[in-house]
């Protein structure tokens, strides 16, 4: 609890001050006197301001954004030798780069995240891939267990090297939700090379979530169907499983990877009773036949089987680590791929073709938070770099509460010499904000649906 909250104070605050500091940097640079820099809103707990500067620095109470605030005529009387400073006389073009530069700072500290996790390398499972589930379209393609990818190609585009199965996993995701067909280069285990397309333009669901992974069919890499720690009064236990068996076959049944095993082992189940099996096992090089029978449990309003053992060992890796330029490229290619994948979901939810529950609020961001931390300092840094992209793209929105709503204003006035009214203004304003917090109600209802659902 104390790492996930921790992890999440830190990302709060490291986002929010990168986001205002390209407000603050771009204002200052534009000539615009800053007169608070504040992370947080409400009561100020901490405030501190350089001698001779006219900047304050301060921390509020309310830890759930922050703003910059700016010499404004709008906002109260200004002294007339100071009106060249304020910032509702600068340019058009002045005001929408510092409004821009917030959301643009996050973009920028993402490309920078991901190049430093590309310049750092990451130890990936090997894009080697386990059993495609039956009647998949990876199955129908002739997908195999144990089948090794190393070049996949969109639409028709030529075939890139694979790096790991997360490199694949991630093409074949944008390939999905943008409904092309995928080409793969594989080698089989027998060392053999061959072509195989996955035409994904047929799935019937674009959202990218347990039903799509389904029905592609390739459900992670290969794994060792490998028997882990026993349970002590298990299924496993009394049939004299140990750690370390490794399981070759489940009655006629080859098993090839983890994931199947996992598999066969919930479908062990007919009409509520448990199926006795014969298990063959490979132990310390001799092979050996028990006889298993799983115990029944219900999940979900459904009967499955379970074992009692850890099932499956940890997939083959290779690291994965870039050059200076090439990790750079990469951090850049990877913000744009992710800003894209954003904004075209936000668009599916709001024309109704992609479900409301892909919104996530403060409590799933808190808890991926300290699940990221827990994990090492890379998959910390790559979800940093995540919920940055998402707080740029959310910040140029066109609704008017948000930086991108300012900027259609000032698109607007570039366009017709005129600001937009006072009254429209508020108009406009009321709407944004009822939009927002209907967005953030559902994002918050989301959560508390995941988290205690």
């Amino acid at each position: 609890m104390l790492m996930t909250v921790l992890a999440f104070v830190v990302a709060l605050a490291l986002l929010i001050a990168v986001h205002e500091y390209g407000h603050y940097r771009v204002a200052i640079a534009c000539g615009v006197k800053v007169l608070r820099f504040s992370i947080g809103f409400g009561h100020v707990v901490w405030r501190w301001q350089k001698p001779g500067s006219p900047t304050e620095f301060a921390i509020g109470a309310l830890p759930l954004g922050g703003y910059v605030k700016m010499l404004d005529e709008r906002e109260g009387p200004v002294d007339p030798a100071e009106r060249h400073l304020a910032f509702n006389n600068q340019s058009v073009g002045k005001r929408a780069a510092i409004v821009a530069a917030g959301p643009a700072a996050n973009l920028i500290l993402a490309v920078a995240l991901y190049a430093v996790v590309n310049w750092i390398g990451t130890d990936e499972p090997v894009a080697r891939l386990a059993e495609p589930l039956p009647a998949s379209i990876a199955a129908k393609a002739g997908l195999r267990g144990g089948d090794e990818v190393i070049a996949l190609g969109r639409d028709g585009e030529p075939a890139e090297p694979v790096r790991s199965f997360d490199d694949m996993h991630w093409q074949l995701t944008r390939a999905a939700i943008d409904g092309q067909t995928v080409s793969m280069d594989v080698r089989g285990s027998d060392g053999r090379q061959r072509r195989i397309d996955l035409p994904l333009d047929r799935l019937s669901s674009r959202e990218a979530d347990a039903r799509m992974t389904r029905e592609i069919g390739i459900a992670g890499p290969l794994t060792v169907p490998l028997i882990g720690e026993v349970q002590a009064g298990g299924a496993a236990a009394a049939a004299g499983l140990q750690r370390g068996d490794i399981v070759r076959r489940i009655g006629a049944v080859a098993i090839a990877d983890g994931v199947q095993l996992r598999d066969a082992i919930r479908a062990s189940v007919k009409n509520g009773r448990a199926l006795g099996q014969t298990w063959q096992i490979e132990r310390a090089g001799q092979r050996l036949d028990l006889a298993v029978t799983p115990a029944v449990i219900a999940e979900n309003g459904q009967n499955i089987g379970r074992v009692g053992a850890f099932v499956g060992g940890p997939p083959e890796t290779v690291r994965v680590r870039y050059g200076v330029v090439e990790g750079l490229w990469r951090g850049v290619a990877k913000t744009w791929e992710v800003s894209s994948l954003s904004l075209r979901m936000m668009g599916r939810m709001v024309i109704g073709e992609a479900s409301l529950k892909n919104l996530s609020g403060p409590l799933t961001i808190a808890d991926y938070a300290g699940r990221s931390a827990s994990m090492g300092l890379v998959q910390y840094l790559v979800f940093l770099a995540l919920i940055s992209v998402s707080l740029g793209v959310l910040n140029l929105l066109p609704l008017p509460v948000l930086d991108g709503g300012h900027l259609v204003f000032f698109a607007w006035e570039a366009i017709t010499g005129r600001g937009v009214s006072e009254a429209w203004l508020g108009h406009l304003q009321r709407g944004g904000v009822a939009v927002l917090m209907l967005a953030m109600s559902i994002a918050l209802f989301n959560d508390v649906s995941r988290i205690f659902g």
